[in-house]
């Protein structure tokens, strides 16, 4: 008797879709760049969450019939408001610093979320996944160099950013059993394009309809990337996703070098594939401990973005 075949046990198609997520996020990356000299982060960021509820109207009815508690809408918002200053940060940092230095330096999101989860939640942070942790933060510090070069503000923007987007997952992961994925995306799209608008219109600008048509392309490429990483997680377990999104990092370099005049910075690379490796590691530590029956908190990198 044949059976049918089990979720996660294709390894080539979630590696192919999580190649697409990676080109996706890439691409987002890459508008965001081009636009950042034209409008203000908290101007552009706004434009791209409010562009992109267009997206949100099948989410309408289950966030309706969700009947949500006042202390799940509390956290919510803390979502929004950590997810909301993390999404300005990145957009700040697309235009003073290199692509290939943003992308590096967004690994950091799950390493934030293993020590916040150990931290906040009290999950165990045992000694190899610890080692990992430091290793990824001497990425980190291989990626900087402070005291060998100046640091940007840009790359202090983007530090801040990880520990937005870490802060705002583990928030995500107190409310995702209790509603929906329908839900926490939708409620997130709805409090960050909220948190946003008074920023934006302390510095507004305006707009014309080539950068407001670009700003939309950034929803569209963000929502397929969301949408094939789930894909990829369907089809394959993080053991085998996880190390594909060191492709991201090839092509942030690629796209800096050939389309942006960024040059190539070895120690950018060395330290986003150290910081990466570390993440993979924690990964597999992850997928050992949910075949024990131990759930922990560290999600994929690209969970961390909204």
């Amino acid at each position: 008797m044949s059976h049918p075949q089990a979720t996660q046990d294709r390894p080539v198609l979630g590696a192919f879709w999580m190649v697409v997520t990676g080109l996706n996020f890439v691409a987002v990356t890459a508008i965001v760049k081009h636009v950042g000299g034209d409008v203000p982060a908290a101007q552009g960021a706004f434009l791209r969450y409010l562009l992109g509820l267009v997206f949100l109207i099948p989410m309408i009815r289950p966030i309706l019939a969700a009947h949500l508690t006042g202390r799940q809408l509390k956290l919510f918002a803390a979502r929004g408001v950590v997810h909301t200053l993390a999404v300005i940060l990145w957009f700040f940092a697309m235009a003073r610093i290199p692509i290939a230095d943003v992308t590096a330096m967004n690994y950091l999101s799950p390493v934030y979320v293993t020590l916040g989860a150990a931290l906040l939640l009290g999950e165990r942070l045992p000694p190899r996944r610890l080692a990992a942790v430091v290793f990824a933060l001497i990425g980190a510090v291989i990626i900087l160099r402070p005291g060998f070069r100046e640091v940007d503000v840009g790359h202090i923007a983007m530090l801040g950013t990880a520990l937005g987007f870490a802060a705002g997952y583990l928030v995500a992961k107190q409310l995702s059993g209790e509603v929906s994925a329908a839900v926490v995306v939708g409620m997130l799209s709805i409090t960050v394009t909220i948190g946003l608008a008074p920023f934006a219109y302390a510095v507004w600008v305006p707009v014309g309809l080539v950068d407001l048509g670009w700003l939309f392309l950034v929803a569209c490429f963000a929502t397929a990337g969301h949408y094939s990483m789930t894909l990829a997680f369907k089809a394959a377990p993080l053991t085998v996703t996880q190390p594909v999104t060191f492709l991201q990092l090839i092509w942030a370099v690629l796209l800096g070098y050939f389309v942006f005049n960024e040059g190539v910075d070895v120690w950018v690379i060395t330290g986003g594939t150290v910081i990466l490796a570390s993440v993979s590691f924690i990964t597999w530590r992850e997928a050992v401990a949910k075949a024990q029956g131990r759930e922990l908190a560290t999600p994929a990198v690209h969970q961390t973005k909204g």
